[in-house]
């Protein structure tokens, strides 16, 4: 009986222990440097790293993973699971200018996952041991370079007792809402993930025998449950091969991706909605003449709202490379879900519904609503009333509640938010629910995402969600970058705080004193400044005229300063408290008089 993916991997290395496991490519370059590692080699190294740590009594502690990317993130993951021992996958600080946040966010960490080891590469462990006496909490932790751990170790290791419902790692969220909570994924969530994402995206024998065990082209970051979950570990659940490369290659010539999938050819690849519009922005006449995109036969899109617009561009522009749209694949997931909640159908373009007649997007195709896919193989979601706690009809917005063997045991540490989050409960159906967070409808058993709950905009008393205002916002001029727009409401209390950041100070006087009231943050390429008053009319005249709000101000900022979280979603919390304490890097902005 298969307890873990430890029991996989030992399984595959048995019996094709010379496959690779892992293609690597160092520069991001399909003609650069290469690393790849097999089942044997992958076995092997994950043992020393568990043997090393079992002979210093951490079975059942944690330890956080701090790797640039590359395969020996993955020997260290692979490692803590075959000694018993929690990880908890971090971001090491890399450069000047991610520093800060990085230090921030990992001290945070180490402290709510109480970290006794941090395992990872020579550098950042280098780099940590000089930083000990501005990070008095390190002066109690272990620091290894897994790297330096000999082959040999692998000899001395036992096997863990693991059981279905042992921790395997925290999964920390990455905040859009929020401050991270430690997710608490155990072996069986695992499992039971692997196996639905193994049935949603077509991953089957056959499959697997067609494409040569070519299953996987990655850069996502592998701290983050998309990029782990899915390429990493449905490698090792499947015992195929994936083709990795660094996130920062990627978002440095996006142009690595598609060269990767025309050499490598896998059936799987994909990242969030912002990804595809990268592609579309670098596709030259050079580019689109040498790709043959014919095998890629899922283009998996999710962690962060899908476009149809970019869906239907990103078809219109690879076809002539061989693209099929019935390729698309919009995906739904959370990490208290593990990862994959639900998807679509293979071989099977993505399901649209246009714009209601009377909606603010009336007419417009690329404003339809994007089908996330159905429920994974004994996967329940139902839509309720989060408030009632009620089932709502098909086709009626609520908010996103899961069920099933991949919803993860809790949040560390944290009983309160476990108990409100996982312990809900439905009328009319037995069992405990996950509560999302998310706001979405169900159609014809497909799920539709709209929002999230705490985004949520409520203006005289009708409810808009942010999505749709952005939406507008992007449409209405081309000098917003796509998926760089946040949109989220203010008190007049609150906003006659700060000019937000250099925005309009004013308010037209046919809006209330009192109440909530819109505003727009967009990004702008530098070179649009100089029609930085018309765009801003522009905008206000569009969201006006779709959802009849007048908005606060809109604020036009410089590229990449809107915050994200690590999977690419915008942080509408941050973005307005930018806003309110007037730190937003403004490029130009409108005052109403």
């Amino acid at each position: 009986m298969v307890r873990s993916l430890v029991d996989l991997l030992t399984t595959h290395a048995s019996h094709h222990p010379d496959r690779t496991a892992y293609r690597y490519l160092v520069t991001g370059d399909c003609d650069g440097e290469i690393q790849e590692i097999s089942y044997g080699r992958l076995t092997q190294r994950s043992r020393a790293v568990a043997a090393w740590l079992q002979e210093r009594g951490l079975a059942g502690s944690r330890a956080m993973l701090l790797y640039p990317p590359g395969p020996e993130f993955i020997c260290g993951y692979l490692g803590c699971l075959a000694a018993g021992v929690v990880a908890v996958p971090g971001v090491p600080p890399q450069g000047r200018a991610q520093n800060h946040r990085a230090l921030t966010r990992m001290k945070r960490l180490i402290a709510d996952a109480d970290a006794k080891v941090i395992l990872g590469g020579r550098e950042v462990i280098t780099a940590l041991s000089g930083m000990v006496e501005h990070l008095p909490d390190l002066a109690d932790i272990t620091l290894v370079v897994t790297e330096d751990i000999p082959d040999e170790a692998a000899a001395s290791w036992r096997e863990p007792h693991l059981t279905a419902d042992s921790v395997a790692f925290l999964q920390y969220t990455s905040g859009s809402t929020s401050v991270p909570r430690g997710v608490m994924v155990t072996h069986g969530n695992l499992l039971d993930n692997e196996r639905v994402i193994t049935e949603r995206m077509g991953h089957t024998p056959d499959a697997i025998a067609e494409y040569g065990h070519e299953m996987f082209v990655s850069w996502l970051p592998v701290y983050h449950d998309m990029g782990l979950i899915g390429p990493v570990l449905n490698t090792v659940y499947l015992g195929v091969t994936a083709t990795l490369f660094s996130p920062l290659h990627f978002l440095q010539q996006p142009r690595r991706w598609l060269s990767a999938i025309d050499r490598y050819r896998p059936h799987t690849s994909g990242g969030p909605n912002f990804a595809y519009e990268l592609c579309l922005k670098h596709a030259g006449p050079d580019l689109l003449d040498r790709l043959d995109l014919s095998s890629w036969k899922v283009a998996f899109n999710g962690a962060e709202p899908v476009r149809a617009a970019t869906l239907r561009r990103f078809t219109d522009t690879f076809a002539p490379a061989g693209f099929r749209r019935e390729a698309l694949y919009p995906c739904y997931g959370l990490a208290e879900a593990t990862l994959m909640v639900t998807g679509s159908t293979v071989g099977t373009p993505p399901t649209l519904l246009q714009a209601p007649e009377n909606g603010p997007h009336a007419g417009q195709a690329d404003a339809a609503a994007v089908s996330s896919g159905r429920p994974g193989p004994d996967v329940t979601v139902a839509i309720a009333d989060p408030e009632r706690h009620e089932e709502l009809p098909e086709g009626e917005v609520g908010e996103i509640w899961v069920r099933g063997a991949s919803v993860a045991k809790g949040y560390w540490r944290n009983a309160l938010a476990t108990r409100e989050t996982f312990r809900a409960t439905l009328t009319g159906h037995e069992g405990r629910f996950l509560r999302t967070g998310d706001l979405g409808f169900l159609r014809d058993g497909e799920l539709f995402v709209t929002g999230r709950l705490k985004d949520l905009i409520v203006i005289d008393g009708r409810n808009h969600y942010p999505q749709d205002l952005e939406l507008t916002a992007e449409m209405a001029h081309p000098a917003l970058r796509p998926g760089c727009t946040a949109a989220f409401s203010v008190d007049r209390g609150d906003a006659d705080r700060g000019d937000g950041g250099g925005g309009g100070a004013g308010v037209g006087s046919d809006l209330s004193l009192f109440g909530e009231q819109p505003v727009i943050v967009a990004e702008i390429a530098p070179d649009s400044a100089g029609e930085a008053e018309k765009i801003i009319d522009v905008v206000r005249s569009a969201i006006g005229e779709a959802h009849g709000l007048a908005v606060r101000d809109v604020v036009l900022v410089r590229p990449g300063t809107i915050p994200k979280t690590s999977s690419g979603k915008i942080q509408r919390h941050a973005s307005r408290a930018a806003y309110l304490d007037g730190v937003l890097a403004v490029i130009d902005a409108l005052a109403l008089s």
